[in-house]
């Protein structure tokens, strides 16, 4: 059984204070203070180690060249500027670490205090110089993964991105994480923060980085609070990773410092993103009644949800005794615990459940099956014959259909695509369950299955069953079946041609004869992650990202809200389309085959309300069939645990999206996909566009004044119309759909009966029509 390994490395920061602590204190059992730092973390059982590159005289040096100073000889500063931009290297006293065996499972906090997103632009331009000389020491010492500081900016948080993007092309054998705090409400306000290092300015003594202006209580409890001050640092991070190309060697750090609301739907955006680091102050713990770090409760909750990307976990100031019990290690041993009962953790240890089963395969790209022109491998049937859940069900359904026939009835049961057998097995388990006289036929058309079926008709079934070499919808049978039983479902539900299958397979049937499954539907949801944006487009083929995959989804955010109150948008997964079998009004040849596949085709137009600001990469697709009756299977996300909990057949379908889509909050998405078809093939098309509903001119509605705006309230309704459009990337003011019409021109909200508002619904984006004509994708008839 597989089981999930402590998979969240622990770290701990050293800051320049304990580097030099320890050079103070003489040991000679390490040749440097910083071997000594290391075997010490390492014995009090940290991973890693996260530590500055650079020390204080390496700030000051720079400060001193590239920043004006009235005291100081601005003609020798130009000069030695100059000198060090030609050639830009440090000198012995600059730098930290200085052996390869020093930097050892080390990951390196670039300078703090240098401002890549500085509204000066030789400001920007020397913390970039800066920046590449850290990066190219930090590779010599051949240190896999740099902590870059966070941007301050949100002006400039471009230039930020171009810098990051030269710094990984340059760079090619590191890892960057970029620091960011989880929320921040200062980069929404005018002109903060200012430079502290811009040239014009008289030049004082660099005594502590710049930082973010975080406020100590939760942005939900606090006073105007926006779900713009939320999304804030997240759409810094998407433009950064967007300009960097969804760079694979890009990562996060996720900075715990400030309170996390009470209310984490606006954060769960950040699990669809490649979180590699949690920086975890001790500041940010609470004490227990006993005196013991504890986090609060949002905090406790993000950081279970966050262990699906097996992050590293940096402690800092673990060592200050901020709590009275526990010591240092009493914050590493409770992360322990949040880390062994985080809801991923548990399922992926619990035995039978779908996340055990497919351990090794989250968020791997898997192409869908093409049964009819591919024979499977025996390997490939006894994977999916490891799903109790499914045949329990498909048992259940048989056992109730013999049961709703006269007791005295003969049965004929006909399996169609019976692979190596297992559905014939659970077909004469049921009939044994039900006391009833069955026949059952066993039709197969891959040859190599064809055999085991032989072995088991030989060794285990003997006359009970009756087996039929051919495709199900040309090979001919000797009587018509009461009851046909398939399993060609697909993580579509349609995506392995059960329709066109069970087309053929009809012809087996009696008149009033019935089908196991009866019918299917196929569901679908938006979804964000940058990881299977990746994977898809890994190839540079223009295909892959045309081409539908079946994924265990891990690192993704369902964008998709609840309906909002008006009802225009539907719920967060819908329903696309439906089929039926048997078909009751087919047009069929001579053969009693259909004479075209066209009743096959599908379309849908589907509304997705977005609550929250994210970015689409692609479509979930999920399907749920009734087997008969009330027994059915399932792989939506909101219904499969009270239909088929734990069963492990299928994974769900994503539809990726070449270019992704930015999605403001409470925006819509119309989704649009079809299922095509010609005489060879069936084959997807989707595409998807967003809107925005703003507020329009506002109308004055007094009846004294003949409909005219009036004097009194011209000041409410210019108050108003000064806000003008809201900005799909500020995504600051709230424009909910909510409780409001967005047909334009409607009135949608009245205040005190003075004036009426009225909203419009504008097009702010959408994406190419994807594998027009089955160009890329497709499954062959």
């Amino acid at each position: 059984m597989a089981t999930w390994d402590p998979a969240t490395a622990l770290s701990t920061f050293l800051t320049l204070d304990d580097i030099s602590r320890a050079s103070q204190e003489v040991n000679p059992n390490y040749e440097t203070p910083i071997l000594k730092l290391v075997a010490e973390a390492r014995s009090k059982g940290y991973d890693v180690l996260c530590l500055p590159l650079t020390t204080e005289k390496w700030k000051q040096r720079w400060s001193d060249m590239c920043l004006e100073n009235p005291d100081r000889d601005k003609e020798a500063a130009a000069k030695a500027a100059e000198a060090w931009r030609a050639r830009p290297g440090f000198v012995r006293d600059e730098v930290t670490l200085t052996r390869l065996n020093e930097a050892e499972g080390i990951t390196a906090m670039v300078s703090e205090w240098l401002e890549l997103d500085a509204p000066d632009d030789w400001v920007r331009h020397d913390a970039e110089i800066a920046l590449q000389q850290e990066l190219a020491y930090a590779s010599y010492l051949n240190i896999q993964t740099a902590i870059l500081p966070e941007p301050r900016n949100r002006d400039h948080v471009a230039s930020y991105a171009r810098i990051v993007n030269s710094c990984l092309k340059n760079n090619p054998y590191i890892y960057l994480s970029v620091r960011l705090p989880i929320y921040s409400p200062s980069v929404l306000q005018p002109g903060s923060p200012i430079s502290a290092f811009h040239p014009a300015s008289p030049s004082t003594p660099l005594k502590s980085p710049p930082k973010l202006v975080i406020s100590d209580t939760s942005p939900e409890t606090r006073p105007g609070a926006s779900e713009g001050e939320l999304n804030a640092t997240w759409e810094m991070w998407d433009l950064i990773r967007s300009m960097c190309d969804y760079n694979t060697r890009l990562t996060l750090t996720l900075d715990l410092t400030p309170a996390l609301p009470s209310s984490l739907g606006v954060l769960s955006k950040w699990a669809a993103e490649s979180v590699r680091h949690i920086f975890l102050p001790s500041s940010t713990f609470i004490a227990n009644t006993k005196g013991y770090p504890v986090l609060p409760k949002p905090t406790q909750t993000f950081i279970r949800d966050s262990m699906i990307h097996r992050p590293t976990v940096i402690f800092s100031e673990a060592n200050a005794g901020k709590h009275s019990r526990g010591g240092e290690a009493a914050y590493a041993q409770y992360v322990r615990h949040l880390e062994k009962t985080s809801p991923a953790v548990q399922a992926a240890n619990k035995a039978g459940t779908v996340e055990n089963f497919a351990q090794g395969y989250q968020d791997y790209l898997q192409a869908p099956l093409q049964p009819l022109m591919d024979n499977l491998q025996s390997v490939t049937y006894q994977t999916f014959e490891q799903d109790p859940v499914k045949y329990a069900q498909y048992e259940e359904a048989m056992y109730r259909a013999f049961l709703d026939r006269p007791k005295e009835e003969r049965i004929v049961v006909t399996v169609a695509g019976a692979g190596r057998g297992p559905l014939v097995a659970r077909c004469l388990s049921a009939v044994v369950r039900s006391g009833r006289n069955v026949a059952v036929y066993a039709v197969e058309k891959n040859p190599n299955a064809y055999v085991t079926l032989q072995n088991r008709k030989q060794n285990e079934w003997g006359s009970k069953v009756d087996l039929l070499f051919g495709d199900m919808r040309t090979v001919q049978v000797s009587e018509k079946a009461d009851i046909l039983i398939s399993e060609l479902l697909g993580s579509f539900g349609d995506n392995e041609l059960s329709p066109e299958c069970l087309d053929g397979a009809m012809r087996f049937l009696k008149p009033d004869g019935i089908s196991i499954p009866s019918s299917y539907t196929a569901h679908l949801a938006p979804l964000s992650s940058s990881k299977l944006y990746n994977e898809a487009r890994a190839t540079k083929n223009e295909k892959s990202l045309e081409t539908p995959y079946v994924v265990m989804f891990q690192a993704v955010n369902i964008l998709s809200g609840a309906n909002p109150a008006n009802g225009r948008c539907g719920p967060q997964v819908q329903e696309c389309w439906e089929f039926e079998h048997p078909r009751r009004d087919p047009v069929l040849d001579t053969n009693g085959l259909p004479l075209t596949n066209s009743h096959n085709a599908r379309s849908a137009k589907l509304r997705f309300y977005i609550p929250h600001a994210g970015v689409l990469h692609g479509l979930a697709g999920y399907f749920e069939a009734v087997l008969y009756g009330n027994i059915g299977l399932s792989i939506h996300p909101h219904r499969k645990d009270q239909i088929s909990k734990d069963m492990l057949s299928w994974f769900p379908l994503f539809f990726p999206f070449k270019e992704p889509l930015y999605l403001p909050s409470n925006s819509e998405l119309q989704v649009t996909i079809w299922r095509l078809t010609n005489e060879r093939q069936v084959w997807y098309e989707w595409h998807a566009e967003s809107f925005l509903s703003i507020p329009a001119t506002p109308v004055f509605n007094d009846e004294s004044l003949g409909g005219h705006l009036s004097p009194a309230n011209a000041s409410v309704a210019s108050s108003f119309a000064a806000f003008g459009a809201p900005s799909p990337i500020a995504d600051v003011m709230d424009t909910s759909f909510e409780g409001v019409d967005k047909n334009k021109n409607l009135p949608s909200l009245r205040t005190d009966g003075s004036f009426e508002l009225v909203y419009e619904t504008v097009k702010i984006g959408h994406t190419s029509l994807h594998n027009p004509g089955g160009r890329s994708s497709w499954i062959g008839l």
